[in-house]
């Protein structure tokens, strides 16, 4: 088994009114989260490690919604549990946060391999039911994202015009 690298993406799904998926974790019962995975190789655009893990968890295919990229990242301590999975002594991970923008609760097709169940919440909920702090700070900045987002989107509109 090849060793996971330490640099991933956080994509938070979400609908125009702020419902959320989020994904209870096969290997750790009551651990919901978004969607987060590493990139496959150390030249993998995080762009397409977004997409991948979107597909590859949820069957949505990003490429038929707007992917965001959030340009924000964090560096935090991979969680002991899963720390067999990398080379020997990488105890941190560096996370890059994406949206991505559906037109409403998509239906979902998990990797049964790694969630249980997904549920679409209102992104105050889905925040409260995350494990993972960082998960739950990305979810809660999603309304100010969300509508950076929409005025960037307005402008590009003004600018063609």
């Amino acid at each position: 088994m090849s060793h996971k690298i330490p640099v991933s993406v956080l994509v938070v799904i979400h609908t125009p009114d702020l419902h959320v998926l989020v994904m209870e974790r096969a290997d750790h019962p009551g651990f919901w989260q978004s969607v987060t995975g590493s990139c496959d190789t150390l030249d993998e655009p995080l762009a397409d490690t977004a997409r991948r893990e979107a597909l590859e968890e949820t069957g949505i295919d990003a490429a038929q919604h707007h992917l965001i990229d959030w340009g924000h990242h964090i560096e935090y301590e991979i969680y002991p549990r899963w720390r067999h999975r990398y080379a020997p002594g990488v105890t941190r991970n560096t996370e890059h946060w994406f949206g991505l923008l559906v037109s409403g609760k998509v239906s979902v097709r998990m990797s049964p391999r790694e969630h249980v169940q997904a549920e679409w919440l209102p992104y105050q909920e889905a925040a409260e039911r995350c494990f993972s702090r960082s998960n739950a700070e990305a979810i809660l900045q999603l309304p100010e994202r969300l509508a950076a987002y929409h005025a960037r989107q307005a402008a590009l509109t003004k600018d063609r015009a």
